[in-house]
């Protein structure tokens, strides 16, 4: 019993050692279609809701919204 509940604490314990990107996975991450704004249709959709919320258009980087607030 005790042996068994031993390997279980070991064992969970080492369970989550390996998470992390290792330096040879990282150029799978760096394709350009892994990445956040790949899909301009998305892009297109996010910036339609995002503009409808705010009630601005333009470029998101700029200061001041839909409120009249800067």
């Amino acid at each position: 019993m005790i042996r068994s509940l031993a390997f279980l604490v070991c064992f969970s314990l080492t369970a989550c050692a390996g998470l992390g990107v290792e330096p040879w996975q990282r150029d799978q991450f760096a394709r350009e279609d892994m990445a956040l704004d790949s899909e301009k249709l998305d892009l297109t959709l996010d910036d339609h809701i995002y503009f409808s919320k705010e009630g601005t258009s333009g470029g998101r980087a700029l200061a001041g919204g839909g409120c009249g607030c800067n």
